[in-house]
């Protein structure tokens, strides 16, 4: 029995390849449910999730993807799911923050919001992948992807941008290689 943090951090791998399993949609929910309760910036929560399913779906999404590997990904996983922002995430402020005028914070700053948008979105997928470990799923996230693409397939005329890919589902082990290494502490830490 793993701990969680083995679930979540040592022993998780990022996803190359799939086993033929679904993903069913109460996961999905579920799953989106663990990530909205990660905190942002003012409650600002400008994450937007497309979870494509289908065939036809996949396919529309590969061939926005660089060739090859992340094509296939896309092509194999049970889900893909399409991380963005919403650059009008301000709207929903007077909601989400109700404690503090914090529309103001961005009234006539297009470039804060945008920044603010991007910023706190990536913040959001890291805590998607995190919850996608928690519930048992292998997440292969992925950045070679025609952006503006993506957007025009599935957010035409929105709002909203597209900023990381990532496939779900119950990943395949033998298509792993030996874990890469990483960074020691005190090659990517200062104590100040």
């Amino acid at each position: 029995m793993q701990t969680s943090t083995e679930q979540l951090f040592t022993e998780a791998r990022t996803a190359r390849g799939y086993l033929p399993s679904s993903v069913s949609d109460d996961t999905l929910r579920a799953l989106y449910d663990l990530v909205k309760f990660g905190p942002t910036a003012g409650n600002c929560t400008p994450l937007r999730i497309v979870f494509v399913r289908t065939a036809e779906g996949r396919e529309k999404l590969a061939q926005c993807m660089n060739p090859g590997g992340n094509q296939a990904k896309v092509r194999a996983a049970p889900v893909s799911a399409i991380l963005g922002t919403d650059l009008l995430f301000t709207q929903h402020l007077p909601r989400l923050f109700p404690s503090a005028d914090s529309q103001s914070w961005y009234a006539g700053n297009p470039q804060k919001t945008t920044d603010a948008a991007i910023r706190n979105a990536h913040i959001q997928v890291g805590y998607f992948i995190v919850a996608a470990r928690a519930l048992g799923l292998d997440a292969g996230p992925m950045g070679g992807f025609d952006a503006g693409a993506v957007d025009a397939a599935f957010w035409p005329g929105s709002p909203k941008r597209s900023i990381v890919v990532c496939s779900l589902g119950q990943g395949d082990a033998s298509r792993l290689h030996p874990r890469d290494p990483r960074l020691s502490f005190d090659e990517a830490c200062t104590l100040a």
